[in-house]
């Protein structure tokens, strides 16, 4: 017994050691880890105007990264809810849930305004290569795109690089399914061929077009978007292949096998039907006819849940002015949070809001849009003028310890466009973008694809920017 009590004796003190060295070490680690993500304020040089709201740019940022209830909060959107298209029930539920939650949050002026959107239903589509082997292909239908009917389309495949390469094939084409292998160089030149793909694939004769998924990188993840139909030219099926198959389906061709494709998509498009746009604010307390608008667009492609494009830039901007108000800090003029929908096959939210708001432009000081996914952020990239530019590259500096301070010219959003072309200064957040269009209108594109500390980071900068603007003696220059 003796010699069994001293044993425990020397495992619990050797446990305890341990313990109480792992406690240390880790919390020894975080020490490491904060001090170096997150720089000491007081050691940061401040623009003049930036100097005045120090204090509370501090109280803004140390909530935003120690909060969880954004991110909880983006969870649970996604979870309950899913994909949000345009049209779609999924998006109706959602947007007003969004309006029950802002209610509870206590911010002012929640309402909807409505939007008609276009309502296209994607429905069972399928595709197999079925020579040289068989094999199921993964693709998704296009948005926009006609379905192939009951019977489907088979054909052989006529495999192309460029619309000049499809140009100088067009003999060959009458009667083929034409599939666009083009690697993606940048999404502004690649989504070209997804966009206006099929009308050029129906005017050589093709009976269906494919196109190698938008995107710099896949795990058999096909990519969805937008497309459409030039007048006058016959609408074909249209759908996007991952890049592995396009790839390998370039292979083939080159060694001169003979490729052929099953299609079948039950894709259709209906009339529109009433959506809206949501938002909620808080009153400035001066100048409450000033207005600084922030948000994405809410809708989304039917794959994945939306989580990047763009549920986390809308709650990302929702949760910026609900941190505000409870903190108690009240600024001068008016901050909203607008989630637009029907961004991605319509653009009708960013249009109609701009029409409900067109005689209050005036007093929109500055719009602010999230839409490049909720990665780490490095600031915003501006359209205004020059003085709004240095006056906004002061106010960076206040996110200069959470390195997402940078002010560049150029910047914007597709649902801020409309009333940046009235003439309101725009800007749009700026994040570590190496890894979104890896999830861009994909299956992939869920929750767990957001980090936490990164989506609060967005928080943090969109709300001082905004607080600080809403809050200076001057209002921002034209």
């Amino acid at each position: 017994k003796i010699y069994l009590y001293s044993f425990i004796s020397h495992i619990e003190e050797y446990f305890n050691m341990t313990n109480i060295l792992l406690r240390t070490t880790i919390a020894f680690s975080f020490t490491i880890f904060f001090s170096c993500s997150i720089k000491d304020s007081s050691s940061v040089a401040l623009g003049e105007i930036a100097k005045k709201y120090k204090k509370n740019a501090d109280l803004i940022i140390n909530r935003a990264i120690a909060d969880s209830q954004g991110y909880d909060r983006l969870g649970e959107m996604l979870d309950t809810f899913g994909p949000r298209l345009s049209g779609s029930t999924n998006l109706e539920k959602t947007l007003e849930w969004i309006i029950d939650e802002m209610n509870k949050d206590g911010l002012s002026n929640v309402h909807g305004e409505d939007v008609m959107v276009p309502k296209w239903v994607r429905g069972k589509e399928s595709a197999t290569m079925t020579s040289p082997w068989e094999k199921e292909l993964d693709i998704l239908g296009l948005g926009g795109s006609v379905g192939t009917g009951p019977s489907g389309v088979q054909g052989e495949v006529l495999v192309v690089s460029s619309f000049d390469d499809l140009k100088a094939k067009s003999a060959m084409a009458k009667g083929k399914i034409i599939l666009y292998n083009v690697p993606f160089t940048t999404y502004g030149e690649t989504v070209q061929y997804r966009y206006r793909g099929a009308s050029e694939a129906a005017k050589v004769g093709g009976i269906a077009s494919l196109v190698r998924s938008v995107g710099p990188y896949s795990m058999n993840t096909p990519h969805t978007g937008t497309s459409a139909y030039e007048e006058g030219v016959k609408k074909i099926p249209h759908a996007a292949v991952t890049l592995e198959d396009a790839a390998m389906m370039g292979r083939m061709s080159d060694r001169g096998l003979t490729i052929k494709v099953s299609l079948y998509m039950e894709a259709q498009s209906f009339k529109d039907v009433l959506s809206q746009n949501v938002m909620g604010e808080i009153v400035g307390s001066e100048y409450p006819d000033e207005v600084i608008v922030l948000g994405g667009h809410i809708d989304s492609w039917d794959a994945g849940q939306g989580a990047h494009d763009d549920g986390g830039g809308c709650v990302a901007a929702w949760q910026a002015i609900k941190l505000i108000k409870d903190l108690g800090i009240k600024p001068k003029r008016t901050i909203r949070a607008v989630m637009w929908t029907n961004e991605e096959n319509g653009l009708r939210g960013g249009e109609a809001y701009r029409d409900e708001h067109f005689n209050e432009l005036n007093n929109h000081i500055l719009a602010m849009e999230s839409d490049a996914g909720v990665f780490k952020p490095s600031g915003f990239g501006f359209t205004g003028s020059d003085k709004a530019f240095n006056i906004l590259q002061d106010i960076g500096t206040l996110l200069k310890r959470i390195e997402s301070g940078e002010i560049t010219k150029g910047g914007g959003g597709a649902d801020i466009g409309p009333i940046m072309r009235e003439g309101v200064p725009g800007m749009g957040l700026k994040v570590d973008n190496s890894r979104y269009f890896w999830y861009h209108h994909t299956e992939a594109d869920t929750f767990d694809k957001v980090d936490k500390d990164e989506f609060n980071r967005c928080v943090a900068t969109m709300a001082v920017m905004a607080y600080v603007v809403a809050d200076m003696d001057e209002r921002l220059p034209r």
